[in-house]
C-alpha cells in the first residue's frame, strides 16, 4: 500500500521516549511497550491531521489513564498500510490485513497488536472532528468498526490518504473543504450504520426534535435547516426521522402552526375580539398571509374568516368542527 519511495521510509528511527512525545502533540498520549522505537511523520490529508506510524514494539496501547490524562475527543480512520495487526477496541478485536480500515475512538482504550511476522508494520491515522463528523453524518458512530479493503469507499480512501501528493496544498483554500466533506462521506460509507430504524434511540432522538419544534414553530425563522442545525445533526437525517413516520419536517412544523392558528380563530370567534387574521397568521410564524389562507384552507376546509363570520349558523357549525 505505500510507495516504497515514499520519504517516510528514510525518516530518523526515534527512541521510546522521542516516539510517544511525537504522538501526544496531535494524538495524545499513548503507551507503548518499553523497547519500542518508531518513526512518526505527521502531515496534512485534505485538510486533516494525518500521521504515518511504525514501530518495532510487541503492543501500543491507549489506557485509560492516558485518556483521563489529555481528554482528547475525536474519531480516527486508521489504514493498514502495511503488514499485519490486531486492533483491540470497544470491546472489538479486528484483524486487519494492508488497506483494512478501523475507526477508533480517542475517548475509549485502544491496542494495537502488529503480528509477529510483521513487527514494523506501518499504520496510517486520519483525525477527525467529533462534533463535526457526527454532525455530517446525523448520528454517532460507534468505535471499533472494520472497513475492509475490498470495500470501493476503501480503496478511494486510500488513494485520498495515502498518495504521496495528498500532503500538498491545494490551489484554492476552498477546495480543502470539499475533500473534508468527501473524506466524511467515504467515512460514512464505510463505517456509519445507522441505528435500526423504529429504535429506542431514534424514538428518542425524534421526540427530542419534536420538542425543539413545539418550542419555536411560532418563529419564522424555524425551518427544518434551523431544526437539523439546533440538534447536531445532518439535515438528510432529520429528514429521515420524519420520513419512515409518513410525514416531513415542513409538513410538521406547519401543522403546528396551523394549529395554533385554527386555536386562536376559534378564540377570536367566540369572543368576538376582532384581532385581524394576518396578526395571529404572523404570530403563528407565517411570513405571508395569502400563503396562510391558503394552507389553512387545504387542512380545514375552510377559510379562516369563515369562523363565525359572515357564515350560516350551520355552516359556522361545521367549521368549527373542522377546526376542532
Amino acid at each position: 500500500m505505500v510507495d516504497p519511495n515514499d520519504d517516510f521510509l528514510s525518516a530518523p528511527e526515534l527512541d521510546y521516549d522521542a516516539f510517544r512525545a511525537a504522538l501526544r502533540g496531535d494524538w495524545g498520549w499513548f503507551s507503548p511497550t518499553r523497547e519500542a522505537t518508531g518513526k512518526v511523520r505527521t502531515r496534512r490529508v485534505c485538510g486533516f491531521v494525518a500521521t504515518d506510524l511504525t514501530c518495532n514494539t510487541a503492543r501500543v496501547e491507549r489506557t485509560e489513564l492516558d485518556i483521563r490524562r489529555d481528554d482528547m475527543e475525536y474519531y480516527y480512520v486508521t489504514v493498514q498500510a502495511t503488514g499485519e495487526s490486531t486492533i483491540i477496541h470497544n470491546r472489538q478485536v479486528i484483524n486487519t490485513a494492508a488497506g483494512d480500515f478501523v475507526l477508533l475512538d480517542s475517548t475509549r482504550p485502544v491496542t494495537f497488536v502488529p503480528a509477529a511476522q510483521h513487527r514494523h508494520a506501518q499504520w496510517l491515522s486520519l483525525q477527525l472532528p467529533r462534533q463535526n463528523l457526527v454532525s455530517h453524518l446525523g448520528f454517532e458512530p460507534q468505535g471499533g468498526a472494520c472497513g475492509r479493503r475490498q470495500a470501493q469507499a476503501a480503496r478511494l480512501l486510500s488513494q485520498l490518504a495515502l498518495d504521496p501528493v495528498s500532503n500538498a496544498e491545494p490551489a484554492l483554500a476552498s477546495a480543502d473543504e470539499f475533500m473534508r466533506l468527501a473524506v466524511y462521506d467515504l467515512v460514512g460509507a464505510l463505517f456509519a450504520l445507522p441505528v435500526p430504524l423504529g429504535s429506542h434511540h431514534t424514538d428518542k432522538l425524534f421526540a427530542r426534535v419534536c420538542g425543539v419544534i413545539k418550542e419555536r414553530f411560532a418563529d419564522p425563522d424555524m425551518s427544518p435547516c434551523e431544526v437539523a442545525t439546533e440538534m447536531g445533526i445532518s439535515l438528510r437525517y432529520l429528514q429521515k426521522l420524519f420520513t419512515i413516520r409518513g410525514s416531513t419536517c415542513g409538513d410538521y412544523i406547519s401543522s403546528l402552526r396551523l394549529d395554533h392558528a385554527a386555536h386562536l380563530i376559534e378564540r377570536r370567534a367566540s369572543m368576538k375580539t376582532g384581532q385581524p387574521l394576518s396578526d395571529i397568521a404572523y404570530a403563528c410564524g407565517f411570513r405571508d398571509y395569502t400563503y396562510f389562507a391558503r394552507r389553512f384552507r387545504l387542512r380545514f376546509g375552510t377559510k379562516p374568516g369563515a369562523v363565525g363570520a359572515g357564515v350560516t349558523g350551520s355552516d359556522d357549525a361545521r367549521a368549527r368542527a373542522d377546526i376542532g
